[in-house]
């Protein structure tokens, strides 16, 4: 996570555009945008122009005009009220929590392969792993214990930047000395086939996959110039995080057959692969140490972080203060509790589903169903709020008048609706067991998470 106590107007548009690579960069979509081979790169291209951008441009001019803590729960509750605000801020603590799961049975693949490599496909080893070390976090959150900020980035950077950069180079050398490649690089297989629905079913996750340029956007009124410097590092941050993303995904392609590509384990197995074949079997399980340090470095920091927003909600009295309940060390005990005894729950999936592969998928459609809610509310707050506090100060706007406004944020708006609307069809490759349960989960977490923070907002309010 990126301190947010740097003095104002220091950052240069290098120092903005780094900002945004750690903020947004992951390694764990990786093998999911890897299903779509040479066509990742049009779909990236697309996401960026109706979905990452708009995002981008909207949070910097709303971070801009009101700098609070509270980010998205601020500029939404100004819109909208507080209700909406609590709404908003509750399903970003929520989708977080839905997240964890995947992430660290992620990081337990990873792990598994210093081990024994089979364990990266056995379900009770992945469920004791991922419960197990995200209650230990909770714990050490409990008492205080926390990373700093300086910790978390370098970990950011050495756990995600570096096994990025490296697979890269790999997937290059791959093709550059006359190995074979499992896909066709080739017009026909850039732009895909668009009139079968099928087709865009990871689209979601590749959306989903560009998410959190809004937090960098607290920092748009950091730059020296944010007229002019802002753009530049978005410009900048779009080509370096599109383009790692992109290519990363294509070096999974170049390997590994699609039908052979695990969700969970798709890049420690191309890893394993492009090592064993460059005689370097001793790098695999340096690169995987890189990226389990990533990973635990930002644990801590994912367990709390989501937290703060919700106390900002307390603080204006729309939450019971039994459930923001702080202890000595400053942790919010409650919502630690609640979190690790819902997350626990959520992890019954990778039980109930038929295999590691669609219990991943549906807990990161869900994430992203989620994450996506979040984001109507905030560009519907961007027009509203053009019209109900016009005269506000923002050191960085939207070019253009207000119907440009209304371009980028109902772009992205009608973006994350279609986005929401595919989560609900399974890819046509994955075994997802019963469709009845598949699509009951997803509305099911839809409708009692919207609706649980409403039977939370005291009535006397």
């Amino acid at each position: 996570m990126i301190s947010s106590g740097t003095s104002k107007k220091v950052l240069s548009v290098f120092s903005l555009t780094m900002i945004n690579i750690i903020a947004v960069d992951s390694l764990r979509n990786l093998p999911i945008s890897a299903e779509y081979g040479f066509s990742i790169i049009f779909y990236y291209l697309i996401a960026a122009f109706i979905f990452f951008i708009p995002i981008a441009l909207v949070a910097a001019e709303l971070a801009t005009g009101w700098p609070k803590l509270g980010g998205m729960y601020v500029w939404v509750k100004e819109a909208f009220g507080a209700k909406a605000g609590l709404i908003t801020i509750w399903l970003q603590w929520i989708y977080n929590i839905v997240w964890y799961p995947t992430i660290l049975a992620f990081l337990a693949t990873i792990a598994a392969y210093l081990i024994n490599p089979s364990l990266a496909h056995n379900k009770f080893y992945l469920l004791s792993m991922v419960i197990g070390s995200f209650w230990l976090a909770t714990l050490a959150n409990l008492f205080g214990m926390r990373l700093s900020s300086w910790i978390s980035t370098a970990g950011a950077i050495l756990g995600t930047i570096v096994p990025m950069v490296f697979i890269i180079i790999l997937g290059i050398a791959w093709l550059a000395t006359g190995h074979g490649s499992q896909i066709n690089f080739t017009e026909n297989s850039f732009i895909p086939d668009l009139s079968h629905i099928n087709n865009l079913t990871f689209l979601i996750a590749v959306l989903f996959g560009l998410i959190g340029m809004e937090m960098s956007a607290i920092h748009a009124d950091q730059v020296k110039d944010p007229k002019k410097d802002y753009p530049k590092a978005l410009f900048y941050s779009a080509l370096l995080i599109l383009g790692s993303l992109g290519l990363a995904s294509l070096a999974i392609s170049v390997v590994i057959p699609k039908a052979q590509i695990n969700l969970v384990s798709g890049l420690i197995d191309a890893f394993a692969l492009f090592f064993n074949t460059f005689h370097m079997p001793w790098m695999i399980p340096v690169i995987a140490v890189l990226i389990i340090i990533g990973g635990i470095s930002g644990v801590s920091t994912w367990v709390i972080g989501p937290t703060r927003g919700l106390l900002a909600a307390a603080n204006d009295g729309c939450l019971p203060k039994s459930l923001c309940k702080i202890n000595r060390f400053g942790a919010p005990v409650t919502l630690l509790l609640v979190q690790a005894i819902i997350f626990t729950l959520l992890c019954s999936v990778f039980l109930l589903m038929p295999s590691i592969n669609s219990s991943y998928w549906l807990l990161s459609a869900s994430t992203a169903q989620l994450a996506l809610i979040v984001y109507l509310f905030m560009f519907a707050a961007a027009i509203k709020l053009r019209y109900s506090h016009a005269n506000t100060v923002r050191a960085f706007r939207v070019p253009g008048k207000n119907s440009v406004m209304w371009l980028v944020a109902g772009l992205g708006f009608i973006t994350s609706i279609f986005a929401i609307c595919l989560g609900f069809i399974p890819p046509p490759d994955m075994n997802i067991g019963k469709l009845g349960f598949y699509e009951g989960f997803l509305i099911a977490t839809i409708i009692i998470f919207c609706t649980l923070p409403l039977c939370l907002y005291p009535k006397k309010k």
